[in-house]
């Protein structure tokens, strides 16, 4: 069994993210991301507090724009509307969930899809649904850079993907798609999840609920991708997957903590310094 090892990765990829970034300042460019976080949500506030943190060690400027609770969506899709216009600013972060008098929907649809860093707007998951070039989600975006890392192929490969959300579960399943896997998406009203999860040569699970993959639904020599977190009442951070008992029959898997976060934070780093280049070439 061999560990998937996003923090180290991660680590290597913030340190080229960093010299890319020397490299442009020398010039007078510096990349920017805006980050909007709507309320005070703790779970909220300690992952922006983390992407800050990773911003300011590669040297890209993160702003922080911190709206009340009971901010009209009117309000906010107006100060977005007011950082699409801002020529020097290359991303533009909604912290979510927002608040649910807020529709989701309708504020990242208000984010100039140049400018969508976290790869949401329609447009970005429509390129890429199609095959083309776009922002992709940072997640799904770092287990692609994670799988390819340690040379793990996808063409041919039965994958279970556990979670169909818009952040995660679908634009991982066309990731692995266009690179011709065979893809099943599992979810809530899913039916018999152990019978897909058998027959997988690649589980990703991403739902937050721990020891939700058990030793009995994995195959032996499968790769597993623990994409959920949990901190446990005994502050204990655990993922979705029994990793005691899973791991000794596993090819592959990620640890959590150490396995996607780290790969997120830096997909998120990549995309901005990205976004910046396109707008040299615009």
């Amino acid at each position: 069994m061999i560990l998937l090892d996003g923090k180290s990765l991660a680590q290597e990829m913030q340190e080229s993210i960093a010299t890319e970034v020397q490299q442009l300042s020398t010039h007078g460019i510096i990349p920017s991301l805006a980050v909007i976080l709507v309320g005070n949500d703790p779970a909220s506030q300690t992952y922006v507090n983390m992407k800050a943190r990773a911003c300011k060690q590669v040297g890209i400027t993160s702003i922080l724009h911190e709206m009340p609770k009971n901010i009209t969506q009117q309000d906010l899709i107006t100060m977005i509307e007011n950082l699409n216009q801002n020529d020097k600013l290359d991303g533009i972060l909604v912290q979510l969930p927002l608040p649910k008098h807020i529709d989701t929907y309708e504020i990242l649809e208000s984010v100039c899809p140049q400018k969508d860093v976290d790869g949401f707007h329609t447009q970005n998951s429509g390129k890429l649904f199609s095959g083309v070039k776009g922002f992709v989600p940072a997640t799904p975006l770092g287990i692609m850079t994670l799988l390819k890392h340690y040379n793990i192929e996808l063409q041919g490969k039965n994958v279970c993907i556990i979670g169909a959300s818009n952040i995660v579960g679908k634009p991982l399943g066309a990731l692995m798609l266009n690179k011709n896997a065979t893809i099943s998406i599992c979810h809530i009203h899913t039916q018999n999840i152990q019978f897909y999860t058998k027959n997988a040569d690649i589980i990703c699970v991403a739902v937050g609920k721990p020891n939700l993959i058990t030793k009995d639904m994995v195959k032996e020599g499968a790769i597993i991708i623990d994409i959920g977190i949990t901190r446990l009442e005994s502050g204990k951070i655990v993922g979705d997957v029994d990793f005691a008992h899973v791991a000794p029959i596993c090819s592959y898997i990620t640890p959590v903590p150490g396995g996607v976060g780290p790969m997120t934070i830096v997909s998120l780093l990549r995309n901005t310094l990205e976004s910046t280049k396109n707008r040299l070439n615009r």
